[in-house]
């Protein structure tokens, strides 16, 4: 086989890839997990993912995944998620694995409100497994949550995020955030990536750029019941005109809604 033939079927091979990958992402079905009209898609693509990718230049042309963002099911919801200054938005991340590492969002962090606190952020899995990769700003610590369809994750101030999809189904999750907030993505940016990698076969791969982080810990998601959730009822639950989700917008004065909950379980 020469190597113009063999290049040549490497790219009808990413060629191929690329399709199936789209037609995975266009006929993945939300009607099941949201009844409700959809806005139109922003789409992550892989271009704009190589400055916080493993393997930078890997030979993967297709999008990566999509999200949703600012969604409702009636203009009543609308009217009340845009008087608490909230945003609740849904993301769909297909399996894969570009240049090794399992497909991951960028990863960024929130800014402090004017009480000089970080914003949090909840997330609930409607379909598929994730892998939440939490690190603090000083990246005193470093945390992965597993998350399985029907968990919460509560992202505490103070604590910037990655979402993985580890598995060989579609990642669909959805999430509550304020709106009085832009996320910060220069950080992870500048550091290609969060403090660890995820990758097949080798698990977690310590970013080299950081100079020192601390050992990665696993913890499975936990029940929130201060937040009123638990495992099955549905994160649009919350939005209801009796919903008390204050804590997004004003953590100081809900210190106790919005406390890490990330110990690691005892032996």
């Amino acid at each position: 086989m020469t190597q113009t033939t063999l290049l040549r079927q490497q790219q009808d091979e990413l060629c191929r890839h690329q399709k199936d990958r789209e037609r995975v992402i266009e006929s993945t079905s939300l009607t099941d997990l949201w009844p409700g009209p959809l806005p139109a898609p922003s789409v992550r693509t892989v271009d704009e993912m190589r400055c916080v990718l493993a393997a930078p230049k890997c030979a993967f042309d297709a999008p990566l995944y999509v999200m949703y963002r600012d969604c409702a099911l009636t203009p009543e919801d609308r009217t009340w998620l845009t008087g608490q200054h909230l945003r609740f938005d849904l993301t769909v991340i297909p399996p894969a694995t570009p240049g090794g590492e399992y497909v991951k969002t960028k990863g960024h962090d929130h800014p402090e409100n004017a009480a000089g606190v970080g914003h949090p952020e909840l997330y609930q899995v409607l379909a598929g497994e994730a892998h939440f990769l939490l690190q603090t700003k000083d990246l005193s610590d470093v945390v992965v949550v597993s998350a399985r369809a029907g968990d919460f994750v509560r992202v505490p101030p103070g604590y910037g995020h990655v979402t993985i999809n580890p598995g060989k189904e579609v990642l669909v999750m959805a999430n509550l955030v304020s709106t009085r907030f832009e996320s910060e993505y220069g950080f992870y940016e500048e550091m290609r990536g969060a403090a660890y990698y995820e990758r097949e076969g080798e698990r977690w791969l310590r970013n080299s750029r950081y100079p020192v982080v601390p050992p990665i810990r696993e913890i499975p998601a936990r029940e929130i019941p201060e937040l009123g959730t638990r495992h099955g009822k549905g994160i649009y639950d919350l939005v209801s005109r009796s919903a008390d989700l204050s804590f997004l917008n004003e953590p100081e004065k809900n210190l106790g809604r919005v406390a890490t909950n990330l110990e690691t379980p005892s032996a």
